[in-house]
Order: structure tokens, then sequence, then C-alpha cells
């Protein structure tokens, strides 16, 4: 696949849009100061849940939607569903394979799955499954697939409501990696139920997880109760403890620079669905963190967090309700604008 030239974009994702008579991928050129509605293609009542613009060509953008994956050659001006199963659920996360740019993994509610090998011409369910620990009234979702850049046949996956798994043999098989998720719940701390009968509710709100190319092995998980490490490829955990440095803990987003792989960012609010939330920022892999947007105000939970794949001093962050944060100076600047009116339940940022 060849790399594209050409301005950079920024693409965010609605689930819903109350005010509009057609929901899409929300555009805007990067420095630009109109945000275009791009549709062409999508359902009318699509619900955008995930973002990912092709890391070797950013004329190809993949959207996840709640009617499988669609997929757009042309920076979102036109969009087609790629030939995904029609009971393959909703596609909650999509990831283009670090090592093999031809390969794609989708993550779905119900958990499930599918790897393709062709850019989507045909696709395969792993044999993926997560015991189901905690009723909620949905069904658990896989929020977030990654690759170990040093071990490309080493899979994880984040699930909300179901905690974290793995797979060590390119997703042929998979194993429950919250044991220990599970085990911590009992602290006082860590408890957490809000709309099940099981207060280990909140260790296993999986949202994100990365694993960076100077940690091979090491994988980082954010959930509601913080932001959580492991060193032996997800088999235990420990508490990063990012309340040490932060006041807000609850974690919805967690990313390695491309550029730097010791560079970590965060996405910390109060709660789900709440009237702050910030971006932060660790230089050693986690160990210390500091508040990187500066000078704006977050009016809702801090959603997620887009890393320029070629540009390490362009970072954008978006809340829950449609504020898009932006950094194009490395953090030492920062706008801030909305999306039109009506815009809720933000998930995805990304930009390319």
């Amino acid at each position: 696949m060849a790399t594209a030239t050409g301005p950079s974009h920024i693409y965010v994702g609605a689930a819903r849009w109350t005010s509009g008579t057609k929901s899409g991928v929300f555009r805007k050129e990067a420095g630009g100061s109109r945000w275009d509605l791009s549709s062409k293609g999508l359902p009318d009542d699509v619900h955008v849940q995930a973002i990912t613009v092709h890391p070797a060509n950013p004329d190809v953008v993949y959207v996840g939607t709640q009617k499988g994956p669609y997929r757009s050659a042309d920076r979102g001006e036109r969009w087609e569903r790629l030939p995904f199963p029609e009971d393959g659920g909703e596609a909650w996360s999509i990831l283009v394979h670090p090592s093999n740019p031809r390969t794609l993994l989708v993550g779905t509610s119900p958990v499930g799955i599918y790897r393709s090998d062709d850019e989507g011409a045909s696709w395969r369910k792993l044999n993926a499954s997560q015991p189901e620990r905690v009723k909620m009234p949905f069904a658990c979702r896989v929020m977030r697939l990654a690759v170990d850049p040093s071990r490309p046949e080493h899979i994880y996956a984040a699930l909300e409501v179901g905690g974290a798994m793995r797979s060590l043999d390119g997703g042929q098989t998979w194993a429950d990696c919250s044991a220990d998720l599970v085990k911590m719940s009992e602290l006082p701390h860590l408890k957490s139920r809000i709309v099940s009968d099981s207060e280990m509710e909140g260790m296993l709100d999986g949202h994100a997880l990365a694993v960076s190319a100077a940690a091979s092995g090491t994988v980082f998980l954010a959930l509601r109760m913080g932001l959580f490490r492991s060193t032996d490829q997800a088999a235990h955990w420990k508490d990063m403890e990012v309340g040490r440095f932060s006041p807000l803990t609850y974690s919805r987003d967690i990313r390695v620079s491309p550029q730097d792989p010791r560079v970590l960012y965060a996405c910390l609010s109060p709660a789900a669905r709440s009237e702050d939330g910030s971006l932060f920022r660790s230089a050693d892999l986690g160990e210390t963190w500091t508040r990187f947007d500066r000078g704006v105000r977050a009016e809702s939970t801090m959603m997620a967090v887009a890393l320029h794949p070629r540009d390490a001093d362009s970072v954008y962050c978006v809340s829950r309700t449609g504020q898009v944060f932006g950094t194009r100076d490395g953090g030492r600047t920062w706008s801030a604008d909305r999306l039109p009116d009506g815009v809720n339940d933000v998930y995805a940022i990304a930009c390319g």
C-alpha cells in the first residue's frame, strides 16, 4: 500500500447526534476551522464507535459502527461497508497490524475478534471468548486491540465489562487475563458497582490498552479504577497508582507515542459521565505523569486521544460531549472547539 501525501485531517465519531438528521464522522483539516459531516455511504442512523487511520496510508480510514466496519479510501469523502459477516456484531475496535498492514483485526460486541489478511476482503472469526463475571445491561464489548511490536504474534484485548484477554499465537487461541483484576477488586478503594450486582464491576471495566516497543511484554491497561500495568504479558497486574499525579483517575484511553515508545498519553476523568476531564503524559513508560492539556477545560469526561503517526507535536483529544482539544506544537499551546450542537457520547478521535 503506497503512502499518500496531503494535508492532515482530524476525525471524530459520535455515537449519538440528537440535533442532526443524519450521523457520521465529523472531519476537518488540521488547523482548519470548519467541521464537515462525512456520511456518504454510511447508514443514516450510524453510531461511530471506533476510528483508525491506516498508519501507512492516511487516505485510508476505518470506522467501527453498530452495523460493522466501514472503510474510506479518500479520507472520508465516501464510505463502504467491508464484507464483514452480517451477524458479526457491533464493531467497537479496529486495528491495522503493525508488522503486516494487510492484516486487520476487529473487536466486537458481543465479544468476538475477527481477522482479515487481505485488507478486509474476507474475514474469519477467531476463537476468542471471555467468562461473564458481571451481568451488565449491555453486551460485553472488545474496546481495544493491541499488538506487541516486538512480538507480533502477541495480541491483547481490553473488554468492557470483562477485563482483559490475550493471544500468544496470532489469535488462534485466547486466554482470560483478569484473575488479578478480580482479586484487586476486593480492596476497598478498588470496589465499584454502578449497574450490576458485583463490586468487581469497576476493575473489569476495561476501556483501552497499549503495548510499547520499549518494553516488550509489558501491557498498560486503562480501567474505570485507574491505570494498571503487567510486565509478564498480561498474566499479572499491578496498580500504577496514577492518583499520585492526578486527582482524576477514571481512565478512558491510553496510547503509546508513534515517535517515542517511552512516551504514553492517558485520558483521566472523575467518572464515565462527569463535568471534568484531562489529558496526561508520561515520558518514562508510566513511572511519572504530568498534565498535558493546558489553558483549556473539558466540560465532560475526556474519552479519547489521537496521536499523529508522523508528527510528534500534534496531539488531539475529545470529551464525551464533543469538545475537541488540540496542540500542534508539542503541548505549548492548545486550541479548543466544539462539534455541532446535540453531539453526545463521543467515543473516538483519530488523525493522520
